[in-house]
Protein backbone atom coordinates (compact mmCIF):
# COMPACT_ATOMS: atom_id res chain seq x y z
CA UNK A 1 0.00 0.00 0.00
CA UNK A 2 1.41 3.43 -0.82
CA UNK A 3 1.38 6.51 1.34
CA UNK A 4 -0.54 8.46 -1.29
CA UNK A 5 -3.56 5.38 -0.36
CA UNK A 6 -3.96 6.06 2.77
CA UNK A 7 -5.31 10.00 2.89
CA UNK A 8 -4.34 12.43 4.17
CA UNK A 9 -5.16 11.89 7.95
CA UNK A 10 -2.21 10.10 8.07
CA UNK A 11 -0.31 12.78 6.46
CA UNK A 12 -2.18 15.48 8.90
CA UNK A 13 -0.78 13.24 11.75
CA UNK A 14 2.89 12.96 10.84
CA UNK A 15 2.98 16.62 10.52
CA UNK A 16 1.83 17.17 14.35
CA UNK A 17 3.79 14.27 15.34
CA UNK A 18 7.46 15.41 13.42
CA UNK A 19 9.75 17.31 15.86
CA UNK A 20 12.57 15.05 17.20
CA UNK A 21 13.71 12.12 18.97
CA UNK A 22 11.06 12.25 21.86
CA UNK A 23 7.95 12.54 19.27
CA UNK A 24 9.28 10.04 17.47
CA UNK A 25 9.51 7.62 20.06
CA UNK A 26 6.27 8.61 21.44
CA UNK A 27 4.66 7.94 17.50
CA UNK A 28 2.45 4.93 16.70
CA UNK A 29 4.50 1.97 15.12
CA UNK A 30 2.19 3.20 11.45
CA UNK A 31 3.40 6.59 12.10
CA UNK A 32 6.99 5.54 11.62
CA UNK A 33 6.46 4.17 8.36
CA UNK A 34 4.50 6.21 6.38
CA UNK A 35 7.50 7.97 4.32
CA UNK A 36 8.26 4.40 2.86
CA UNK A 37 7.14 3.75 -0.92
CA UNK A 38 5.92 0.47 1.14
CA UNK A 39 4.13 -0.11 4.01
CA UNK A 40 5.06 -4.07 3.68
CA UNK A 41 7.45 -4.68 6.55
CA UNK A 42 10.92 -6.35 4.95
CA UNK A 43 10.74 -10.14 6.17
CA UNK A 44 14.04 -11.69 6.94
CA UNK A 45 14.01 -15.88 7.23
CA UNK A 46 15.82 -16.14 10.35
CA UNK A 47 17.18 -19.81 9.68
CA UNK A 48 17.47 -20.83 13.68
CA UNK A 49 18.58 -24.08 15.27
CA UNK A 50 15.65 -24.16 17.48
CA UNK A 51 16.35 -27.98 18.33
CA UNK A 52 19.41 -30.52 17.87
CA UNK A 53 23.09 -30.13 18.71
CA UNK A 54 22.54 -26.45 17.89
CA UNK A 55 19.79 -25.93 20.11
CA UNK A 56 22.12 -23.85 22.37
CA UNK A 57 23.27 -21.76 19.95
CA UNK A 58 19.97 -20.81 18.16
CA UNK A 59 18.26 -19.72 21.54
CA UNK A 60 20.78 -16.71 22.08
CA UNK A 61 21.32 -15.99 18.47
CA UNK A 62 17.18 -15.38 18.64
CA UNK A 63 17.58 -13.29 21.82
CA UNK A 64 20.88 -11.21 19.52
CA UNK A 65 18.00 -10.55 16.38
CA UNK A 66 15.30 -9.74 18.03
CA UNK A 67 17.23 -7.15 20.42
CA UNK A 68 18.56 -5.75 16.97
CA UNK A 69 15.96 -5.80 15.34
CA UNK A 70 14.16 -4.25 18.37
CA UNK A 71 16.78 -1.23 17.67
CA UNK A 72 16.74 -1.10 14.20
CA UNK A 73 12.64 -0.90 13.91
CA UNK A 74 12.90 2.01 16.81
CA UNK A 75 15.00 3.97 14.52
CA UNK A 76 12.76 4.04 11.45
CA UNK A 77 13.13 0.26 9.96
CA UNK A 78 15.06 0.05 6.83
CA UNK A 79 14.22 2.50 4.06
CA UNK A 80 11.73 3.18 6.16
CA UNK A 81 9.42 -0.06 6.83
CA UNK A 82 9.54 -2.25 9.45
CA UNK A 83 11.62 -5.32 10.06
CA UNK A 84 9.99 -8.71 10.98
CA UNK A 85 11.77 -12.10 11.73
CA UNK A 86 10.10 -14.90 10.22
CA UNK A 87 11.39 -17.51 12.23
CA UNK A 88 12.12 -21.30 11.06
CA UNK A 89 13.28 -24.29 13.35
CA UNK A 90 15.77 -26.10 11.39
CA UNK A 91 16.90 -28.58 13.79
CA UNK A 92 20.08 -28.31 13.16
CA UNK A 93 19.48 -30.72 10.18
CA UNK A 94 20.90 -29.66 6.68
CA UNK A 95 17.96 -31.86 4.31
CA UNK A 96 15.56 -29.62 6.59
CA UNK A 97 17.74 -26.20 6.40
CA UNK A 98 17.20 -26.51 2.34
CA UNK A 99 13.71 -27.08 3.06
CA UNK A 100 13.81 -23.90 5.08
CA UNK A 101 14.73 -22.03 2.91
CA UNK A 102 12.70 -23.14 0.50
CA UNK A 103 9.53 -21.76 2.18
CA UNK A 104 11.09 -18.63 3.45
CA UNK A 105 11.01 -17.99 -0.29
CA UNK A 106 7.71 -19.21 -1.55
CA UNK A 107 5.22 -19.58 1.53
CA UNK A 108 6.82 -16.80 3.84
CA UNK A 109 7.88 -13.95 0.94
CA UNK A 110 10.58 -12.82 3.10
CA UNK A 111 13.25 -10.78 0.81
CA UNK A 112 16.19 -13.08 2.54
CA UNK A 113 17.28 -15.69 4.82
CA UNK A 114 19.62 -15.15 7.64
CA UNK A 115 20.88 -17.00 10.38
CA UNK A 116 22.78 -19.98 9.65
CA UNK A 117 25.48 -21.41 12.34
CA UNK A 118 26.37 -24.68 12.09
CA UNK A 119 28.50 -25.45 8.60
CA UNK A 120 27.08 -28.80 7.53
CA UNK A 121 23.19 -26.50 7.90
CA UNK A 122 24.86 -24.06 5.89
CA UNK A 123 26.39 -26.07 3.40
CA UNK A 124 23.30 -28.31 2.77
CA UNK A 125 20.92 -25.17 2.30
CA UNK A 126 23.25 -22.53 0.37
CA UNK A 127 22.72 -24.24 -3.00
CA UNK A 128 18.82 -24.16 -2.72
CA UNK A 129 19.46 -20.38 -1.77
CA UNK A 130 21.40 -19.83 -5.01
CA UNK A 131 18.76 -21.49 -7.59
CA UNK A 132 15.64 -19.53 -5.88
CA UNK A 133 18.17 -16.54 -5.86
CA UNK A 134 17.15 -15.89 -1.98
CA UNK A 135 20.22 -13.26 -0.57
CA UNK A 136 21.62 -15.94 2.09
CA UNK A 137 23.45 -14.25 4.96
CA UNK A 138 25.09 -17.02 7.04
CA UNK A 139 26.57 -16.66 10.89
CA UNK A 140 28.38 -19.27 11.09
CA UNK A 141 32.40 -19.56 11.15
CA UNK A 142 33.22 -22.50 8.49
CA UNK A 143 35.48 -21.50 5.17
CA UNK A 144 32.79 -22.88 2.99
CA UNK A 145 31.59 -19.38 1.83
CA UNK A 146 35.39 -18.10 1.50
CA UNK A 147 36.37 -21.85 -0.41
CA UNK A 148 34.20 -20.78 -3.38
CA UNK A 149 32.21 -24.02 -2.87
CA UNK A 150 28.90 -22.28 -2.43
CA UNK A 151 27.52 -19.32 -4.74
CA UNK A 152 27.19 -15.38 -5.24
CA UNK A 153 23.84 -15.48 -3.41
CA UNK A 154 25.74 -16.76 -0.16
CA UNK A 155 27.49 -14.30 2.25
CA UNK A 156 29.38 -14.09 5.36
CA UNK A 157 29.90 -10.68 6.11
CA UNK A 158 29.35 -10.37 10.19
CA UNK A 159 31.65 -12.94 11.54
CA UNK A 160 34.76 -14.34 10.68
CA UNK A 161 35.56 -17.87 9.74
CA UNK A 162 37.60 -20.48 11.27
CA UNK A 163 40.76 -20.27 8.27
CA UNK A 164 41.37 -16.44 9.30
CA UNK A 165 41.02 -17.40 13.26
CA UNK A 166 43.77 -20.35 13.19
CA UNK A 167 45.73 -18.52 11.35
CA UNK A 168 46.19 -15.76 13.85
CA UNK A 169 46.18 -18.12 16.44
CA UNK A 170 49.03 -20.42 15.63
CA UNK A 171 51.73 -18.30 16.26
CA UNK A 172 50.64 -17.83 20.29
CA UNK A 173 50.14 -21.68 20.92
CA UNK A 174 53.29 -22.90 19.11
CA UNK A 175 55.28 -19.81 20.87
CA UNK A 176 53.74 -20.27 24.20
CA UNK A 177 52.40 -23.48 24.93
CA UNK A 178 54.70 -25.73 22.89
CA UNK A 179 54.54 -27.42 18.86
CA UNK A 180 53.27 -30.83 19.38
CA UNK A 181 49.88 -30.48 19.09
CA UNK A 182 47.05 -32.86 18.99
CA UNK A 183 43.57 -31.67 18.28
CA UNK A 184 40.21 -32.96 19.21
CA UNK A 185 37.49 -31.66 16.97
CA UNK A 186 33.65 -32.61 15.81
CA UNK A 187 33.76 -34.79 12.79
CA UNK A 188 31.95 -32.41 10.66
CA UNK A 189 32.89 -29.56 8.16
CA UNK A 190 33.46 -26.82 10.87
CA UNK A 191 35.15 -29.43 12.33
CA UNK A 192 37.43 -30.27 9.48
CA UNK A 193 38.09 -27.06 8.61
CA UNK A 194 39.96 -26.69 12.44
CA UNK A 195 41.60 -29.65 10.98
CA UNK A 196 42.86 -28.65 7.93
CA UNK A 197 43.93 -25.22 8.46
CA UNK A 198 45.26 -25.62 11.79
CA UNK A 199 47.26 -27.93 11.01
CA UNK A 200 48.51 -26.01 7.95
CA UNK A 201 49.10 -23.02 10.70
CA UNK A 202 50.75 -25.02 12.98
CA UNK A 203 53.37 -26.27 10.82
CA UNK A 204 53.90 -22.99 9.24
CA UNK A 205 55.31 -21.77 12.45
CA UNK A 206 57.48 -24.97 12.91
CA UNK A 207 55.30 -27.26 15.12
CA UNK A 208 53.86 -30.60 13.95
CA UNK A 209 50.43 -31.97 14.86
CA UNK A 210 51.16 -35.41 16.19
CA UNK A 211 47.20 -36.72 16.33
CA UNK A 212 44.16 -35.58 14.94
CA UNK A 213 41.25 -37.12 17.17
CA UNK A 214 37.98 -36.85 14.77
CA UNK A 215 34.58 -36.80 17.00
CA UNK A 216 30.84 -37.58 16.36
CA UNK A 217 28.83 -34.53 16.73
CA UNK A 218 26.42 -36.40 18.71
CA UNK A 219 28.64 -38.41 21.20
CA UNK A 220 27.76 -38.03 24.63
CA UNK A 221 30.85 -39.60 26.25
CA UNK A 222 34.62 -39.17 25.54
CA UNK A 223 36.95 -40.91 27.68
CA UNK A 224 37.44 -43.59 24.95
CA UNK A 225 39.28 -41.22 22.78
CA UNK A 226 42.08 -39.54 25.20
CA UNK A 227 44.28 -43.00 25.31
CA UNK A 228 44.80 -42.25 21.65
CA UNK A 229 46.38 -38.76 22.98
CA UNK A 230 50.17 -39.18 21.87
CA UNK A 231 52.79 -38.88 24.99
CA UNK A 232 54.74 -36.59 23.45
CA UNK A 233 51.88 -33.95 22.79
CA UNK A 234 52.76 -30.52 24.68
CA UNK A 235 49.06 -29.15 23.61
CA UNK A 236 45.53 -30.51 22.99
CA UNK A 237 44.27 -28.04 20.55
CA UNK A 238 39.87 -28.42 20.96
CA UNK A 239 36.85 -27.82 19.89
CA UNK A 240 33.96 -29.26 20.69
CA UNK A 241 30.17 -28.16 20.12
CA UNK A 242 26.32 -29.42 21.43
CA UNK A 243 24.43 -30.61 24.13
CA UNK A 244 27.94 -32.42 25.52
CA UNK A 245 30.42 -29.76 25.80
CA UNK A 246 30.30 -30.05 29.58
CA UNK A 247 31.01 -33.70 29.67
CA UNK A 248 33.76 -33.34 27.20
CA UNK A 249 35.77 -30.75 29.25
CA UNK A 250 35.11 -33.00 32.71
CA UNK A 251 36.09 -36.13 31.54
CA UNK A 252 39.34 -34.32 29.85
CA UNK A 253 40.03 -32.92 33.56
CA UNK A 254 39.27 -36.20 35.06
CA UNK A 255 41.24 -38.49 32.27
CA UNK A 256 44.62 -35.69 33.47
CA UNK A 257 44.18 -35.05 37.08
CA UNK A 258 45.14 -31.55 36.48
CA UNK A 259 48.28 -32.94 34.75
CA UNK A 260 49.21 -33.59 31.06
CA UNK A 261 49.83 -31.02 28.41
CA UNK A 262 48.85 -27.90 28.08
CA UNK A 263 45.40 -27.16 26.89
CA UNK A 264 44.41 -24.17 24.37
CA UNK A 265 40.55 -24.56 23.55
CA UNK A 266 38.34 -22.59 20.80
CA UNK A 267 35.71 -20.91 23.29
CA UNK A 268 33.16 -23.26 21.13
CA UNK A 269 34.16 -26.05 23.78
CA UNK A 270 32.34 -24.19 26.18
CA UNK A 271 29.93 -21.90 24.70
CA UNK A 272 26.98 -21.86 27.15
CA UNK A 273 28.51 -23.54 29.94
CA UNK A 274 29.61 -21.18 32.85
CA UNK A 275 34.07 -21.21 33.01
CA UNK A 276 33.50 -21.56 36.66
CA UNK A 277 31.29 -24.35 36.76
CA UNK A 278 31.94 -27.50 39.40
CA UNK A 279 34.59 -29.76 37.78
CA UNK A 280 36.18 -27.09 36.04
CA UNK A 281 38.85 -26.33 37.90
CA UNK A 282 41.58 -27.88 36.08
CA UNK A 283 41.16 -25.58 33.37
CA UNK A 284 42.68 -23.05 35.41
CA UNK A 285 45.45 -21.45 33.43
CA UNK A 286 44.81 -22.55 30.27
CA UNK A 287 43.96 -20.52 27.33
CA UNK A 288 40.77 -19.95 24.84
CA UNK A 289 40.39 -18.36 21.82
CA UNK A 290 37.06 -16.21 21.96
CA UNK A 291 35.69 -13.86 18.84
CA UNK A 292 34.22 -11.97 21.40
CA UNK A 293 35.51 -11.96 25.38
CA UNK A 294 32.70 -13.29 27.20
CA UNK A 295 33.79 -11.37 30.42
CA UNK A 296 33.73 -7.95 30.46
CA UNK A 297 37.65 -6.63 30.19
CA UNK A 298 38.93 -3.84 32.09
CA UNK A 299 39.54 -2.24 28.88
CA UNK A 300 35.56 -2.88 28.28
CA UNK A 301 34.55 -0.42 25.15
CA UNK A 302 31.46 1.50 25.22
CA UNK A 303 30.06 -0.61 22.14
CA UNK A 304 30.58 -4.04 24.47
CA UNK A 305 28.58 -2.53 27.17
CA UNK A 306 25.54 -1.07 25.04
CA UNK A 307 25.42 -4.80 23.11
CA UNK A 308 25.53 -6.15 26.25
CA UNK A 309 22.85 -4.02 28.06
CA UNK A 310 20.27 -4.80 24.92
CA UNK A 311 20.89 -8.14 24.67
CA UNK A 312 20.18 -8.39 28.64
CA UNK A 313 23.49 -10.40 29.52
CA UNK A 314 25.54 -9.64 32.16
CA UNK A 315 29.55 -8.98 32.84
CA UNK A 316 30.12 -12.62 32.47
CA UNK A 317 27.99 -12.67 29.47
CA UNK A 318 24.71 -14.69 31.36
CA UNK A 319 21.39 -13.72 31.29
CA UNK A 320 20.83 -10.32 33.45
CA UNK A 321 17.53 -12.12 34.16
CA UNK A 322 19.24 -15.73 35.17
CA UNK A 323 22.88 -15.95 35.92
CA UNK A 324 22.65 -19.82 35.10
CA UNK A 325 21.64 -18.82 31.44
CA UNK A 326 25.30 -18.62 29.73
CA UNK A 327 25.22 -16.75 26.34
CA UNK A 328 27.23 -18.40 23.06
CA UNK A 329 28.88 -14.61 23.53
CA UNK A 330 31.97 -15.51 21.41
CA UNK A 331 29.42 -15.96 18.61
CA UNK A 332 25.91 -14.60 18.41
CA UNK A 333 27.69 -11.15 18.16
CA UNK A 334 27.43 -12.22 14.21
CA UNK A 335 23.54 -11.71 14.26
CA UNK A 336 23.75 -8.72 15.33
CA UNK A 337 26.34 -7.15 13.23
CA UNK A 338 24.97 -9.06 10.27
CA UNK A 339 21.51 -8.00 10.65
CA UNK A 340 23.63 -4.18 10.88
CA UNK A 341 25.00 -5.04 7.19
CA UNK A 342 21.89 -6.34 5.73
CA UNK A 343 20.17 -2.97 7.13
CA UNK A 344 23.36 -0.51 5.51
CA UNK A 345 22.98 -2.85 2.18
CA UNK A 346 19.40 -2.19 1.50
CA UNK A 347 19.97 1.47 1.75
CA UNK A 348 22.81 1.93 -0.33
CA UNK A 349 20.72 -0.25 -2.68
CA UNK A 350 17.57 1.61 -2.56
CA UNK A 351 15.86 -2.43 -1.80
CA UNK A 352 11.72 -2.03 -2.04
CA UNK A 353 11.10 -5.50 -2.72
CA UNK A 354 12.63 -8.74 -4.47
CA UNK A 355 13.20 -7.28 -7.71
CA UNK A 356 16.26 -5.93 -5.71
CA UNK A 357 18.16 -8.76 -4.42
CA UNK A 358 20.64 -8.87 -7.13
CA UNK A 359 21.44 -4.76 -6.21
CA UNK A 360 21.20 -5.98 -2.35
CA UNK A 361 23.84 -8.42 -3.18
CA UNK A 362 26.35 -5.74 -5.20
CA UNK A 363 25.85 -2.85 -2.61
CA UNK A 364 27.33 -5.78 0.13
CA UNK A 365 29.99 -6.55 -2.04
CA UNK A 366 31.07 -3.37 -2.66
CA UNK A 367 31.23 -2.74 1.50
CA UNK A 368 35.11 -2.55 2.44
CA UNK A 369 35.91 -1.11 6.13
CA UNK A 370 33.59 -1.79 9.10
CA UNK A 371 34.51 0.86 11.99
CA UNK A 372 34.28 -0.41 15.63
CA UNK A 373 30.48 1.06 16.75
CA UNK A 374 27.09 -0.02 17.98
CA UNK A 375 26.68 -1.06 15.17
CA UNK A 376 30.05 -3.59 15.13
CA UNK A 377 30.78 -3.75 18.71
CA UNK A 378 32.77 -6.55 18.86
CA UNK A 379 35.12 -4.76 16.68
CA UNK A 380 36.24 -3.04 13.18
CA UNK A 381 36.16 -5.26 10.30
CA UNK A 382 36.84 -5.76 6.76
CA UNK A 383 34.81 -7.17 4.08
CA UNK A 384 36.26 -8.82 1.36
CA UNK A 385 33.62 -8.33 -1.73
CA UNK A 386 35.20 -11.00 -3.67
CA UNK A 387 34.69 -14.07 -1.48
CA UNK A 388 32.05 -12.42 0.18
CA UNK A 389 33.87 -12.90 3.97
CA UNK A 390 34.61 -10.58 6.65
CA UNK A 391 38.18 -10.22 8.54
CA UNK A 392 38.57 -9.14 12.34
CA UNK A 393 39.96 -9.30 15.17
CA UNK A 394 40.93 -12.62 17.17
CA UNK A 395 41.28 -12.76 21.05
CA UNK A 396 42.71 -15.44 23.78
CA UNK A 397 41.72 -15.71 26.84
CA UNK A 398 43.17 -17.17 30.31
CA UNK A 399 41.47 -18.59 32.91
CA UNK A 400 42.03 -17.11 36.19
CA UNK A 401 40.49 -17.28 39.30
CA UNK A 402 37.39 -18.37 36.97
CA UNK A 403 37.42 -15.67 35.35
CA UNK A 404 38.43 -15.25 31.30
CA UNK A 405 41.08 -12.98 31.06
CA UNK A 406 42.37 -11.29 27.79
CA UNK A 407 45.30 -11.83 27.29
CA UNK A 408 46.33 -11.32 23.61
CA UNK A 409 44.40 -9.72 20.49
CA UNK A 410 45.28 -9.73 17.13
CA UNK A 411 45.32 -7.63 13.94
CA UNK A 412 43.09 -7.73 11.44
CA UNK A 413 45.93 -8.17 9.24
CA UNK A 414 46.82 -11.71 10.83
CA UNK A 415 43.91 -12.86 9.63
CA UNK A 416 44.36 -12.24 6.04
CA UNK A 417 45.00 -15.49 3.52
CA UNK A 418 45.04 -15.02 -0.45
CA UNK A 419 41.08 -15.06 -2.18
CA UNK A 420 40.06 -18.41 -3.32
CA UNK A 421 37.47 -17.56 -5.06
CA UNK A 422 36.03 -14.25 -6.92
CA UNK A 423 31.72 -14.39 -6.62
CA UNK A 424 31.55 -11.38 -8.11
CA UNK A 425 32.61 -12.68 -11.82
CA UNK A 426 29.43 -15.07 -11.23
CA UNK A 427 25.96 -14.00 -12.30
CA UNK A 428 22.99 -13.11 -10.73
Amino acid sequence: MTENSKGPSRRVALKTLAGGAAAAATMPLWARYTHAQSAEPIRIGFQVHRTGIGAAYGRWYDRTTQAAVRLINEAGGINGRPVEIVAEDDGTDPKRGAEVVEKFATQHNCDIAFGTLFSHVVTGSAPRAGELKLPYFVVSEGHHVASGILNRYTLQPGITDVKSQVMSMAPFVTENLGKKVTLIFPDYAFGHDHRDFFSQAVEAQGGEVVAKLAIPPTETSFTKYFPKIPRDTEVIYHVMVGPAVLTFVKEMGEFFGGQGPQLFGFIDSLEAVAIDSPGLEFLEGTHFWEGMPRHAQPDQTEYDKFYREQVGVDDRGASISDPTDVSTYGHMFGCWETLYVVKNGMEAAGYQGPQDRAALIEAVEAMTTMPHSNEHPQGPKVFNGKTHQVFGQQHISRVENGNLVKVHTTSIEDTFYPDEVDYTAQPL
